[in-house]
């Protein structure tokens, strides 16, 4: 029996599709892993005697609890942060706590302001990173470093610039995530 072409072509794309869903693995663990390659990231790419690279980790860690508020559980925070803290030379503890704060905070604002655009999510985006860079600034001249805040405002612009663009970069990896794949078994 000769079928259609419509038929032909939508019985070839069930045929794709039998057998094949988002892998848990992956859907859970790219999040994780892009926010640690993006505080490995920060580290690696430039040397100066000044901060001029943006705390990439943070900014990714910002993208997916505002791209996927559910997906990175309340204390993603504290493990994520020790990464951070191994990678970015900060006192021992700071990315840790500061982290865990933003993500408690970021939860209070997903619940105080429902509604969403990407112009409020830059600007709370935007508010988080300038305080994160403070605060670990202010947190490294209590462990007897002397740096004046002045140094601080290429960094604050550069990670309210490149935002973004890792908003951009987190949304071609959670569309990656759930790529349906050959399940077995």
């Amino acid at each position: 029996m000769i079928l259609p072409p419509r038929i032909r072509a939508r019985n070839r794309m069930l045929r794709q599709r039998i057998n094949r869903a988002p892998s848990p693995i992956i859907a859970v663990g790219l999040p994780w892993l892009s926010i640690i390659l993006g505080s490995m990231l920060s580290t690696v790419l430039v040397i100066a005697s000044a901060p001029i690279m943006p705390p990439l980790g943070f900014l990714t860690f910002l993208a997916w609890r505002q791209l996927r508020p559910g997906l990175l559980p309340i204390w993603a925070g504290l493990p994520l942060g020790l990464v951070d803290d191994l990678y970015s030379g900060q006192p021992f503890g700071s990315a840790v706590l500061l982290w865990s704060v933003a993500a408690i905070a970021l939860d209070v604002i997903e619940e105080r302001v429902p509604w969403r655009y990407f112009f409020t999510e830059w600007l709370v985006a935007a508010a988080m990173a300038a305080t994160y860079i403070v605060a670990c600034l202010a947190i490294a001249n209590l462990a007897s470093a002397s740096t004046p805040v002045l140094i601080l405002v290429p960094q604050i612009i550069a990670s309210i610039l490149v935002y973004p663009l890792v908003c951009r970069l987190v949304a071609l990896i959670d569309q990656l995530r759930l790529v349906p794949i050959v399940e077995v078994g």
